[in-house]
């Protein structure tokens, strides 16, 4: 059965999530209540782990917040776009002869954050965005209409592990540039025109240390005002740009 519930749509029960699923259904992530055994739940287990859906077990409660019918124990939140696959597009680009602009974003919770990132990535001409399949916000409609339609346009990626994607890109000939605070070097005073991929940390903390610690550089963007720092999707928006001003001014 189709909801709808702060603007994410879902759906609840074992058969209709199985045959969203067959029929090519993505999902943003499953709910099952933990300790829920079936043999239609293994099914659904099965099938996200290979499609990479991911799937939380969590209180019952949580699943009563947001429906009262008959959930049998599982629901599942309906993406309302498809995603890519991060190992085909690099491939792709540099077989037609682009350079690869890519974003890379740890643990990015806001939903209104996330939208207007991907708005500016689209317009400064990001490849891809690439997010964890755990610990990234939702998207639903709010962030569909923050990003201002970009969503549908740009190519979204979720991996299972960042920190193997980003091996994967350092291996593909990309430099990984870390935007980060625990740095003295200004953005504009690398070479950042060349095959990257951009890595914007969470809301609270940043960048995870794990990850820190595989990128190529760390750059910053100097303040003049009190602030001590500014909001991710602002920072990511300067960032994208001043890629796309270094590879404008190679031309």
């Amino acid at each position: 059965m189709n909801q709808s519930q702060g603007n994410t749509d879902f759906i609840f029960g074992t058969h209709p999530i199985i045959e969203a699923m067959r029929n090519g259904k993505e999902m943003e992530k499953i709910l099952i209540v933990q300790g829920t055994r079936s043999p239609q739940i293994a099914e659904i287990v099965g099938m996200a782990k290979e499609l990479q859906y991911p799937v939380q077990f969590v209180p019952i409660e949580k699943l009563n917040r947001i429906t009262r019918k008959n959930h049998q124990g599982i629901l599942a939140f309906v993406s309302p776009i498809s995603y890519q696959l991060i190992e085909q597009l690099i491939p792709m680009i540099y077989d037609e002869g682009r350079t690869p602009f890519i974003l890379l974003l740890d643990r990015i919770t806001d939903v209104r954050n996330f939208g207007a990132i991907c708005r500016s990535a689209e317009a400064a001409g990001v490849d891809a965005v690439v997010v964890p399949s755990r610990g990234s916000a939702l998207v639903n409609a709010d962030a569909m209409k923050t990003s201002a339609g970009a969503l549908s346009k740009i190519n979204l990626c979720r991996v299972d592990n960042l920190k193997i994607t980003i091996d994967f890109l350092k291996e593909s000939g990309l430099k990984i540039a870390a935007v980060s605070e625990k740095t003295e070097l200004n953005a504009w005073d690398n070479d950042l025109s060349g095959p990257i991929a951009l890595l914007m940390g969470s809301e609270e903390d940043g960048i995870s240390e794990a990850y820190l610690k595989k990128a190529d550089v760390h750059v910053k963007f100097p303040m003049v005002g009190t602030v001590e720092s500014l909001n991710v999707s602002v920072a990511a928006g300067i960032a994208c740009f001043e890629i796309l001003r270094q590879r404008f001014g190679q031309k």
